[in-house]
């Protein structure tokens, strides 16, 4: 049943109603005017029939499907992440074990052997995944 218009509302409805609005404005059914107008409307609506009005002549909102979220994995696609800083560690070990400086050599040797060839273009597209993810939840966040 549906709730009588008079009942007044809080900040929690006013918020809500300024994210539907907002939605509205991005898909392009306001012009710059008419939210500002429909903004200032809301911010001062005591009741619900006061919110309602701003809305008589929007469609009700679609819901969404989620996003597809990138699945975490454990150690198995990180272990070059998590080997590499020990690498130098291991090699000032084994040059003060061996006195021989091209231990060194091994560095950049074991960096291009983690991290080179073919697996690294599929690390981009997922830290690239990662990135984008984060920005639509921080987008999601303030509103946008």
């Amino acid at each position: 049943m549906a709730e009588p218009p008079e009942i007044r509302i809080g900040t929690a409805e006013r918020e809500d109603a300024m994210k539907r609005l907002s939605d509205h404005f991005a898909a392009g059914r306001l012009s710059v005017a008419e939210f500002d107008e429909r903004s200032g409307v809301v911010a001062a609506a005591m009741t619900r029939g006061d919110l309602e009005q701003v809305f008589t002549d929007l469609p009700e909102p679609v819901a969404e499907k989620p996003a597809p979220v990138a699945k975490r994995s454990g150690f198995g696609t990180q272990w070059p992440e998590r080997v590499m800083p020990v690498v130098p560690i291991l090699c000032v070990i084994l040059f003060f074990v061996t006195h021989q400086w091209w231990i060194f050599l091994l560095i950049p040797l074991a960096g291009a052997v983690l991290f080179g060839g073919r697996d690294n273009m599929r690390r981009r597209e997922y830290r690239d995944q990662r990135r984008r993810n984060r920005r639509d939840r921080r987008d999601e966040r303030r509103g946008y």
